[in-house]
This record gives structure tokens, sequence and C-alpha cells, in this order.
């Protein structure tokens, strides 16, 4: 059975990083996609950072690049997103998830398994 437990999540201020895990069981992670998406009250769901199964390229939305980092450490089986600078529109709820196919954009309808998601809020 697939899970993904997510993690790292919590109050930070403007300017300060947070790494979120994404421990997977059940299944080996890096014979999966794994993708990154946040979602912010009110606001739809959105892929933040995709890295492929195929041979670890990784993918980032515009609003995170040159901030965030994808990563994957095989031995642990858990995917980790390294976030930097962070600002206020960063708040939202995180949640990695899985695919067997590539990340071609990296939309949340191409992703079948879900972690609970972890809670960011970057706030004074």
């Amino acid at each position: 059975q697939v899970q993904l437990v997510e993690s790292g999540g919590g109050l930070v201020q403007p300017g300060g990083s947070l790494r979120l895990s994404c421990a997977a069981s059940g299944f080996t992670s890096n014979y999966y996609t794994i993708a990154w998406f946040r979602q912010a009250p009110g606001k739809e769901r959105e892929g933040v950072s995709c890295i492929s199964k195929r041979d670890g390229s990784t993918y980032y939305a515009d609003s995170v690049k040159g901030r965030f980092s994808i990563s994957r450490d095989t031995a642990k089986n858990t995917v980790f997103l390294q976030m930097n600078s962070l600002v206020p529109e960063d708040t939202a709820v995180y949640y990695c998830a899985a695919s067997p196919l590539e990340c071609y954009g990296f939309r949340p309808n191409k992703f079948g398994s879900w972690g609970q998601g972890t809670q960011v809020t970057v706030s004074l």
C-alpha cells in the first residue's frame, strides 16, 4: 500500500527557511515521480516542484525558482523540499504526491497517491 507522510511544516518569519520531508512506504520512491503541491485557502492546488523518476531531473514553478530545491534520498526513501527566502505568499498546506508518470507540468490530476499535507505559515 502506497503511503506518503509529510513533515517539517511550521511557522516561520519572512526570509526564513524550512525543509519539508515526504517519507514514502509501500513502494520505492525512486521508481515514481514525486511532486510537491500547495493549496492556500480559497485557491486551487498548485504544483510547486517535481523530481523525475527517470533521471532525477527537477522542475519548479516560476514563483519558487531560485528559492526552493527538491531532492531525493533513496536510502531513506524520502523526498525533501528545501524552502529558502520564504514570503507570506508561500503560506499554504503543502502536499507531496506520487505518480508512475513523468513530471510533464506536474498537474494534480496526474498524481494518484497523496500525503495528508503539512501547514506552512510565513508571517511576522
